[in-house]
């Protein structure tokens, strides 16, 4: 122990400095003059709105993906002492001084900055050589449109930086699968690997794609280990176990743990918990939980209930009557039964309350005890105003001919008798004697007398019915669409038999207390299930594009203009970049086509370890292109030029291997490689040159002359803003 002390301890590092000039860099290029322009420029519209929610803890839906983007951002703000307050209403519209702007854009411009030595770091796993790699994160450093995208409160940088890190993790651990196989550096690989696809997925579904292909990699390596006759049955169960665990169960787990941050943060009720289930909106603070706080849990004969119809399109509605009647004949000149008309009505009314009543007995009250009903009871559901009985019959509904029309029975002495006997079914009952319960049962009326099941048409009525919508029998239901589906929303045990008295406790307030609280698990499915199916109108936008406008780029995309100069943001990518990425894709797929026709007659151009190199760096960076790039021309909604960026990064990668196979296989002589360097050179000068052309519309300063614009346009479809004179 002595001697150990006699010796100084000392502590040796290896330091790249390549790789933290480059990480400086990165961060020069991404940070400087970040909290300008100190106004909103573009998307940053839409982003901040969640920004501003997630301050005031309020609950939103985004259909545009999952929340971990979303919450990174509003870390930024949170930061930055963000409050929320500020009316995102406006591109250009001049921040407040509340709104922390340089904390709001930082964590989009640190992601796109560390893309920088990501991109060197892949390419050195690729064992590609330190030029190649040094050449891939320049091009990355002076790309335009990766800067702009990563300079404000956006979400491409950051879906970027953890597709990049998913990437280097896997070739980190693949390359030790080697020769460190189980140790704690390639555990700390491996599971970093399905943390970062799971990051990526987590922000944005287009990291799904990338995910996809590291998953059909790594089935591709874990085949070829199959068979290796070195590893044992053992041990190849267990590489298949952890592979699994790393890349399979733990993604799964962390893209659920994104969820519940997200629904721990927003508890309290906003604008968009319309949409959802009464269930969901009873668990969250304020708004329906205000109304329903208190209320009985399961409903009884007596009690008085509204009806939330499940599906919540076109609109929330609840099953409604009002003392006017159908028409005696319709537009069209069909006939109806001129019954009180039954409809579904989108807004809070004291016409929307019905009472459950026992077919057996008179009496509309709760009994003491309660008698609860069970799946498979028949009830009459009387409605509260007009004490008049949900009935159907064979008649035709008035806008959906083939279904039944739904009305409250009138008696008027002919040969129509009431048919108002309906049988309650709890579709997401867990036995057969389950209690209608309050909000959390979603429940079928199928009639006694025809078998039609009450549904939510959809149809808006014309002015004799006041625009609400239909309601009608259902007689051919197969299945359980939500249409046909109705929960209790608001609930009372009713307690006065007289009618007057009974509209008076119609109006009042619940009193009783039950709790209503949702599992996070059922909070979180049917959250992504609204994220996955609510589809906002797609409309044309002035910078819409096509995805075969992005390879040649053949748009742009105004950020924002100056309010009196005319200073301008453009998402412009480098010209130079953009047409190499493509031609390095065309090169790699024509001299793979070559080589795999060579091979096939037993020709081998390259040694094999080159073959391999070759190949793999063709599954990454043009596998990553094609799975970023091609699923957008089968999807049907509004594109943009920043769709194309994550597809873009890998095309760059693709560049300096390209560079280095030429010079390595095809440039024989000296003076070919000499040439084909100065080439190079010149090429990266010109990279360079228009990256510094195109600065001023990267960072919006300084601003040009109406004559410096003009020049800017090199291409007829590119919209450079010139004011007039």
């Amino acid at each position: 122990m002595l001697g150990l002390l006699k010796k100084p301890f000392v502590v040796t590092a290896e330091i790249n400095m390549s790789l933290v000039a480059l990480t400086v860099m990165g961060l020069i290029s991404r940070l400087w003059g970040l909290s300008y322009p100190r106004a909103v420029v573009f998307d940053e519209v839409y982003y901040g709105q969640f920004v501003s929610l997630y301050m005031k803890r309020i609950f939103f839906v985004d259909d545009s993906g999952p929340p971990l983007g979303h919450m990174l951002l509003a870390l930024g703000g949170y930061l930055g002492g963000f409050d929320g307050n500020f009316l995102w209403n406006r591109i250009g519209a001049e921040y407040s001084m509340n709104v922390p702007v340089w904390s709001l854009r930082l964590l989009p411009a640190l992601a796109g900055a560390l893309c920088v030595p990501l991109a060197y770091q892949i390419l050195v796993e690729l064992q590609f050589s330190h030029c190649a790699a040094l050449g891939a994160a320049l091009l990355i450093l002076l790309e335009n449109s990766l800067i702009t995208q990563s300079r404000f409160m956006l979400l491409e940088s950051i879906l970027i930086f953890f597709i990049l890190l998913a990437v280097l993790s896997y070739l980190k651990f693949y390359n030790l699968q080697r020769h460190s196989s189980f140790s704690g550096t390639w555990w700390f690989w491996l599971l970093l690997t399905g943390v970062a696809c799971s990051c990526a997925v987590g922000v944005k579904y287009m990291g799904l794609f990338t995910y996809m292909l590291l998953l059909a990699i790594a089935g591709l390596h874990f085949w070829h280990m199959i068979g290796d006759q070195s590893f044992s049955n053992v041990s190849l169960m267990c590489h298949f176990l952890v592979r699994v665990l790393a890349l399979i169960i733990i993604p799964m787990a962390t893209y659920l743990s994104f969820f519940y941050v997200h629904l721990t943060l927003l508890y309290r009720s906003g604008p968009h918990d319309q949409i959802m289930t009464s269930a969901f909106q009873a668990s969250l603070e304020g708004g329906l939980a205000r109304i329903t706080q208190g209320q009985p849990l399961e409903v009884a004969y007596g009690s008085q209930i509204t009806l939330r119809n499940v599906l919540g399109k076109p609109m929330q509605c609840w099953l409604h009557s009002h003392a006017n009647t159908y028409p005696i004949r319709y537009e069209n000149g069909r006939g109806s039964s001129h019954q009180q008309q039954v409809t579904c009505y989108p807004f809070k009314d004291v016409n929307n309350w019905w009472i459950v009543k026992d077919p057996g007995m008179q009496q509309l009250v709760v009994s003491n005890p309660p008698r609860p009903v069970r799946h498979g009871h028949i009830v009459q559901l009387v409605h509260g105003i007009t004490t008049r009985y949900l009935n159907t019959h064979d008649v035709a509904a008035p806008l959906s001919p083939h279904s039944q029309e739904v009305s409250c029975y009138i008696d008027y002495n002919i040969s129509m008798p009431a048919q108002n006997l309906w049988r309650v079914e709890i579709v997401n009952r867990e036995s057969d004697i389950d209690v209608w319960k309050t909000i959390l049962s979603e429940v079928r009326f199928v009639h006694v007398n025809t078998s039609a099941v009450l549904k939510l048409s959809g149809a808006s009525l014309p002015e004799w019915g006041y625009r609400q919508l239909e309601v009608v029998g259902e007689k051919l239901s197969k299945g359980y669409h939500q249409s046909m589906l109705w929960n209790v929303e608001e609930h009372r045990y009713g307690k006065s038999q007289e009618q007057k008295e009974r509209e008076v406790e119609l109006h009042s307030p619940t009193q009783m207390d039950i709790s209503k609280n949702l599992s996070f698990m059922a909070k979180f499915t049917e959250l992504q299930w609204k994220i996955l199916t609510l589809k906002n109108e797609d409309t044309e936008h002035k910078y819409s594009s096509s995805a075969l406008d992005w390879i040649t780029m053949d748009t742009n995309i105004a950020y924002w203009l100056h309010p009196t100069s005319s200073a301008q943001i453009h998402l412009l990518g480098n010209v130079v970049t953009w047409a190499s990425a493509n031609i390095a894709a065309l090169v790699y797929t024509c001299l793979s086509l070559w080589y795999l026709i060579r091979r096939r007659r037993k020709i081998y151009d390259i040694p094999e370890d080159a073959w391999q190199l070759w190949v793999s760096a063709g599954g990454f960076c043009v596998g990553g292109w094609a799975v970023n790039y091609l699923p957008f021309f089968l999807m049907e909604k509004t594109l943009f030029l920043y769709h194309y960026l994550p597809a873009l990064t890998f095309q760059i990668l693709l560049i300096p291997i390209i560079l280095q196979h030429l010079n390595d296989h095809l440039c024989r002589s000296l003076l070919l490689k000499s040439m084909f360097s100065a080439s190079v050179v010149a090429w990266f000068s010109s990279v360079y040159f228009v990256y510094c052309t195109f600065r001023p519309v990267t960072y919006g300063q300084p601003s040009l002359s109406v004559t410096e614009l003009k020049d800017l346009r090199w291409k007829d479809t590119w919209n450079i803003l010139i004011r007039k004179q």
